[in-house]
Order: C-alpha cells, then structure tokens, then sequence
C-alpha cells in the first residue's frame, strides 16, 4: 500500500516521495509542486461540510486541474467531486445516500468531460457495505478493469478498524479487480492487515490534527515525517471480522 501523507502547506511537499493536497491550497498557484508525485484533493469534506454544497462547479475545478497538470509533473491523480454519506453530512444536506450517490456520479461524468492530462479519480460513496456495492452498479462501465477509486465516508470510522475493514472486503469482492485508495485514514485503521492489503494507496492528515491538540505546529513537516515512518514501519494486525 502506499502512502500519501496529507499535508495543508504545497510548500512542505518537497520533503516528501509523496503527497496528497487540497484544492483549497492550490487555488492559482503559479509555483510547481515539488514532490515525488501527489495526488490533488477536490477538498469535498471541507465544501460539504461547510456550505453544503461546492463553492465551485465542474467546469471551474476542471479548468483548474487542467492548469495544475500542466504547472506539475508530478501530479498524478486528481480526485473527482463527491458527496460524502456520513450522516451529520446528510443531515446538513437534507438528502438521502442515493441522492448523495447520484450526485456524485453525475459530478464525475461532468469533470470527465473535461480533465485533460491528469487521471481523474472516480470515488465510491455509502454507509453500510453493499451501499458501496450498489454504488459501483450505478457507475457501470465508467469503472474500467483496474481502475483507480476512491473510498469515501471512512474517515470518522477510525475508531474501529473492522467498519473499515468490512466496507474495503466487501467492495472487493464485487470487484477484486479495483485499485482502491482509502481517504482520511488514522493510524488505528492503518494497523489493519485487511486495510493495507485491500488498499493500493491511502492518505492521511492525521499528524496535524495530533500535533495541534497537544499544542505543537500543525504545520511541522517533522511532525509529518514522523508519522509516515510510523505508517511504514509499523507491526499490522489480522483482521477482526465484525459478526
């Protein structure tokens, strides 16, 4: 599995093989990312949450990944605009998973037509396991053999790996065939032998989070160094299948 470590200054990239950064950093950069290779963020958690809806439409985000990929080499992914399922999200929405699921989808299509020069990456949203599952049914033949995909609505499931476990199992088992890339993960979901195998990359902020609650700089790429050596170097533990 590889791992990209989250980080909110473009900046401090150069420090690392590899890296994974929101849009809401990058927004008219004129300077290149120095990095290993990354992977750009739609910044989706943060737009939802906040305002229930994107700020910027498919056609904005798209012109902008398009300028980013031609600005950075190294940029190898850009994520699509999804609707995430928690349900705090939901509620702030007011819509339903299926909506969000539709939503997502017709977002992708969208910026599909559009990016240029950079994969964009389509990403799986649910709850519950087969939500997922069903997810990929609506997607069809836009998941190709192989495709890259993002996870979504995991990242306030870190306090108990076998969710995480369970939704990464069960998508590969609809299709064993796709490369999948958990966002947002902590390291108690990272210790899980099931999640690093069913996973081709993850990504993670959790250092600056950690890091400013006990009063450091959230903004130390030290602070980030540290946790991806504890992400690479790390005992994993056998999965703890839910009944």
């Amino acid at each position: 599995m590889k791992f990209y470590v989250g980080i909110h200054q473009p900046a401090l990239a150069k420090h690392f093989d590899r890296a994974f950064i929101s849009i809401n950093r990058l927004w008219g950069r004129k300077r290149p990312v120095i990095c290993g290779e990354w992977i750009l963020d739609s910044g989706a958690f943060h737009e939802i949450e906040m305002f229930g809806d994107y700020r910027h439409d498919p056609a904005l985000y798209a012109s902008e990944v398009n300028r980013l990929a031609r600005l950075n080499p190294g940029l190898i992914a850009a994520v699509s605009q999804d609707w995430m399922c928690e349900g705090f999200i939901l509620d702030k929405t007011g819509l339903a998973i299926t909506d969000h699921q539709r939503l997502t989808i017709e977002r992708y299509d969208a910026l599909a037509a559009k990016v240029r020069g950079v994969y964009l990456m389509p990403v799986l949203q649910g709850y519950a396991p087969q939500s997922y599952v069903a997810h990929i049914d609506q997607y069809g033949d836009r998941l190709a053999l192989g495709a890259y995909v993002g996870v979504g609505s995991l990242c306030k499931r870190n306090g108990d790996m076998r969710k995480i476990e369970a939704v990464i199992r069960t998508i590969k088992q609809a299709r064993p065939d796709l490369q999948l890339h958990g966002f947002g993960l902590k390291l108690t979901a990272l210790r899980s032998g099931e999640v690093r195998e069913g996973l081709a990359s993850a990504d993670s902020l959790a250092w600056s989070w950690s890091a400013r609650r006990q009063g450091r700089d959230a903004n130390n790429w030290r602070e980030a160094h540290r946790f991806v050596r504890r992400v690479e170097t790390m005992p994993v533990q056998l999965a703890l299948r839910l009944a």
